[in-house]
């Protein structure tokens, strides 16, 4: 596990509940304790902004410096208190800066720090009991060049479930690659904490616009070959990682449909899947399926970036 050695975690300032900690610390005892000899690092990191402070026109820039730096060192102290309330072995310390834009103050942090791994919380929507993301848990997925552990209410048993999403149909070289990623994440993971891995990937139906435009079309034959691919390489991908056969899933439908069903009828604890990372126009028109995927999941999530991602905020 020696690619979480620093952990960036993203405090939540509306309690003092801090469930991303909690994992970061949960998890980095696990790495220590199966490795003795390596040290993991957790920065617990805020980042705050007040508008009145720069609007206003009494102060002076030097006295505005200052009243910042009262507001940033009052977090500090609040997060002080809270890390010292873990009572943790783990090597945390903490991290206050003044931005107006929580993502980009939080990128910036592991572009210039290099952090293996960014944990952040989410928030459930009392009312709807279903979990709320926020403009910020969206940029920082599409834009984080390293790995995000989105952490929700739920615990990491004992031999529990670790789902990996995985797109075994495709022939392109960034989806192979990133299957190996997210299989061996998985693996390095289950072991650290005790689980079992399962993998899981979709594949579509018959296109129905093919089926009207050509009559003579075989839909159950075309499913059936797709079925039958799906399945061929599925079972290649398990076994080169010496995962059972009885713990892969291939179903027909969109790949959030089926994640979703597979990981409540396995009761996942972690579901890790790959994000291309797209932004812009094509994010907006098309959207990316990790951020559909998530959205309907209620465990944690951690999400991948393929090899050479460069996220858009390096330039």
């Amino acid at each position: 596990m020696d690619m979480y050695q620093n952990i960036l975690v993203v405090i939540d300032p509306t309690t003092d509940e801090q469930k991303a900690l909690k994992r970061a610390i949960e998890l980095a005892s696990k790495i220590t304790s199966a490795r003795p000899e390596q040290q993991v690092n957790i920065i617990a990191f805020f980042s705050i902004f007040d508008f009145s402070y720069e609007m206003t026109t009494i102060l002076s820039s030097g006295e505005r410096d200052t009243m910042r730096q009262m507001v940033i060192n009052e977090k500090q102290l609040w997060i002080d208190d809270i890390i010292s309330a873990t009572n943790s072995q783990i090597n945390i310390s903490s991290k206050v800066v003044w931005h107006n834009r929580p993502f980009e103050a939080i990128i910036e942090q592991v572009l210039e720090h290099n952090y293996d791994l960014v944990i952040k919380g989410t928030h459930q929507h009392d009312k709807f009991k279903s979990v709320v993301f926020t403009p910020t848990d969206w940029h920082i997925l599409r834009k984080c060049p390293c790995p995000v552990l989105l952490v929700k209410d739920h615990e990491w048993p004992e031999q529990g479930t670790v789902l990996a999403a995985v797109n075994v149909g495709s022939d392109e070289a960034e989806h192979l690659s990133l299957n190996n990623t997210i299989t061996k994440q998985a693996k390095n993971i289950a072991q650290l904490i005790n689980a079992n891995v399962h993998l899981v990937n979709s594949y579509p139906g018959t296109p129905v616009n093919i089926a009207i435009e050509i009559p003579e079309f075989d839909a159950s034959e075309y499913n059936s070959a797709m079925k039958s691919h799906h399945n061929e390489a599925m079972n290649k991908h398990a076994n080169s990682f010496n995962i059972a056969l009885t713990n892969t899933h291939v179903e027909e439908g969109l790949p959030e449909t089926v994640i979703e069903q597979a990981a409540l009828k396995i009761d996942a604890e972690l579901v890790i899947l790959g994000t291309v990372g797209r932004t812009g126009i094509s994010a907006a028109l098309i959207g990316n399926t990790a951020e559909h995927v998530i959205d309907q999941l209620n465990c944690d999530v951690l999400a991948l970036k393929p090899d050479g991602y460069v996220s858009p905020l390096a330039d």
